[in-house]
């Protein structure tokens, strides 16, 4: 008998992904007139649901409204206390996540399908009759107030902290913070208030995944279909961007050992016509393992463990960011660096070899996003909530596959001018 013995200083063959295939959304709208997104993928059966509500940071009347509002959903209806509910799902092997964003909230849960029948009472019952006890938010309160304590001593969560400010400006949604004054200042009538007025019988989008049959369908019909929907809370929030006009920040902690740096500016949503092009410029810069910051500051000068960029898009807006932590004595080398390549990508065109690493680097990964069914509805959501086309991931991928070195430079040269990027320092130089 032979063994085959693997050469393994020959690099395995691969072949270029051409195309990816996003299986089809099915839409319904339930008997109430809300819309169900249904992802019929995969062979286990378990269903995810997700209900999602125009209820962030963006409809706030109240700082911290949305988030602590979100956070004290389970905490107890008429009928059930926190642990009782708790208690409720686990008997079924449920379980639920609150989450909250700066645009929306989300009330998902997971399940298997064979129960999702005796679980969607309950969910109905939080949507509709959560009551916020005084007892339970005092708790929470102290728990995220300790918690904003700590992370003041990290340089990397003061820096996140300002460079969205100073992006957007302290008061803007996308800018404000949770501090210690604004959790002492909500009551519990600012959350019932926006309970009132951004969750209960408001409109909301429902998303199931997983294997789902039409008695699934049909179920979150009988129960979500059932709930009095009213009209859309029709206040006009719009918010002037009102970045601060200091362009360079340096905030000291003599007992820090590193300091964390943070360039950034302001960008656009995902609809804006150069937000795939930016995608690849910030995948070149710092948007991967082999990217030209990672390769510059950390293995040829070794000044940090890792640095980043990344192109954030939200529903109204958007920005910019490259990030590190390195030694203090390095801040302004690191500074430089950054911006040395940066003027690198706006002023000399990519080699072919480098945009084809980053083109099947970007297709790869994207191609491996999809691979159960709850990413796969993760990306519809992004479709439905900001009304992009539904065909919006086909063109990313073939926007990839066509970018050209040119593309990327005009591109660079129109949103990376370094003079108006923002510069963060947490630490010291």
């Amino acid at each position: 008998m032979t063994i085959d013995i693997l050469d393994r200083s020959i690099t395995p063959a691969f072949q270029t992904i051409q195309e990816v295939f996003i299986p089809a959304v099915k839409n319904v709208t339930l008997s109430n007139g809300l819309p169900l997104h249904i992802i019929n993928v995969g062979e286990q059966p378990i269903i995810k649901l997700e209900l999602i509500f125009n209820a962030g940071n963006w409809f706030e009347d109240n700082k911290g409204a949305s988030f602590f509002t979100t956070k004290m959903l389970n905490e107890g209806t008429s009928s059930h206390n926190s642990a009782s509910i708790s208690q409720f799902f686990d008997q079924y092997g449920a379980f639920t996540e609150f989450t909250h964003s700066v645009d929306r909230a989300s009330f998902v849960l997971y399940g298997l399908s064979k129960h999702l029948g005796q679980l969607l009472p309950m969910v109905q019952e939080i949507l509709q009759d959560s009551i916020f006890p005084q007892k339970e938010l005092d708790t929470i309160k102290k728990i995220q107030q300790q918690t904003i304590q700590v992370n003041k001593e990290k340089t990397s969560f003061v820096a996140n902290q300002k460079i969205r400010n100073s992006i957007f400006g302290e008061n803007h949604p996308y800018g404000t913070n949770l501090t210690q004054e604004v959790i002492e200042s909500i009551t519990r009538e600012n959350l019932v208030k926006y309970y009132q007025s951004h969750w209960q019988n408001q409109p909301f989008r429902i998303f199931l995944s997983g294997k789902i049959t039409d008695q699934e369908i049909e179920l979150v019909n009988n129960i979500l279909g059932s709930i009095p929907v009213g009209n859309t809370h029709n206040i006009n929030y719009d918010y002037t961007d009102n970045g601060i006009d200091t362009t360079a920040f340096l905030i000291e902690k003599e007992n820090a050992l590193q300091s964390s740096v943070r360039l950034g500016k302001q960008l656009f949503t995902r609809s804006h016509p150069d937000y795939f092009n930016m995608l690849v410029v910030n995948e070149i810069l710092g948007g991967y393992f082999g990217s030209r910051l990672m390769k510059n500051i950390r293995e040829e000068k070794g000044l940090t463990y890792g640095i980043g960029s990344n192109v954030v898009p939200f529903s109204k807006s958007g920005y910019f960011i490259v990030g590190t932590d390195v030694k203090k004595e390095f801040t302004q080398l690191t500074i430089d660096e950054i911006v040395k390549e940066i003027q690198i990508l706006r002023t000399e065109l990519v080699s072919e070899e480098e945009l084809t690493t980053v083109r099947n680097y970007m297709s790869g990964a994207f191609a491996g996003s999809l691979n159960t069914p709850f990413e796969i509805a993760d990306r519809y959501k992004v479709i439905m909530s900001e009304q992009l086309p539904l065909d919006f991931y086909q063109q990313y991928f073939q926007h990839i596959q066509q970018v050209t070195s040119e593309d990327i430079l005009a591109t660079a040269q129109k949103h990376l001018d370094p003079t108006s990027l923002i510069e963060v320092a947490v630490g010291g130089k």
